[in-house]
């Protein structure tokens, strides 16, 4: 009876570790000049946001950018601009997912990754930054465009350090702008979904 029921029960075993596996949260990692920096993605809170940097990550849109801005105690940014500040061509915009994000429990607290926006709320395309302490203040309060705040969609599970040491790198003016460029470049070599087994 039992030498009958093992084909079973390996197909429901192996059933649910199948769904397990798929249920799992993209990440993806980041190889920069400064180390390695990986992020977990949250689809459920922020499903449009996630599918967008998804596709631009496959699209190695990331691949060869900097961080552009960074700001001590505050975040750094990256993800628009190459090493000599040729700004990278963008698909359209994404629409602002952080009231459903912030009801799901994501927050621009540290560690946090949120996508880069203008005054438009709606405005987000491929730009994102990571939060180094607790920005309350980009955090969605209301439905327009005082109180829309930022989308967060993921976090970093490796590599805050990493974050952390270029958020208090030197940085001056470069390119277009005036102040908070690094003053030695920190590239994104490479951005990447990670397989997960």
């Amino acid at each position: 009876m039992l030498h009958r029921m093992l084909p079973l029960l390996s197909a429901v075993l192996f059933g649910a570790f199948s769904l397990a596996a798929s249920a799992a949260n993209p990440q993806v990692e980041f190889d920069t000049t400064a180390g390695r920096i990986r992020v977990e993605l949250y689809p459920d809170a922020a499903p449009k946001t996630v599918a967008n940097f998804i596709d631009y990550v496959k699209a190695r849109h990331y691949d060869g950018t900097q961080f552009h801005r960074v700001i001590p105690n505050f975040m750094i940014q990256g993800g628009g601009f190459t090493a000599d500040f040729a700004q990278k061509p963008t698909r359209p915009p994404v629409v602002n997912e952080a009231e459903q994000a912030a009801k799901a429990g994501l927050r621009n607290v540290p560690g946090t990754l949120a996508m880069a926006r203008t005054s438009d709320p709606h405005s987000a395309s491929a730009q994102f930054f990571i939060n180094v302490k607790d920005n309350a203040f980009l955090n969605f309060r209301s439905p327009d465009p005082q109180g829309y705040g930022y989308t967060v969609f993921g976090k970093v599970v490796e590599g805050m350090d990493v974050v952390n040491k270029i958020a208090v790198t030197p940085t001056g003016a470069g390119g277009p702008f005036p102040k908070d460029v690094p003053v030695e470049k920190i590239i994104v070599n490479k951005a990447f979904v990670v397989e997960t087994k």
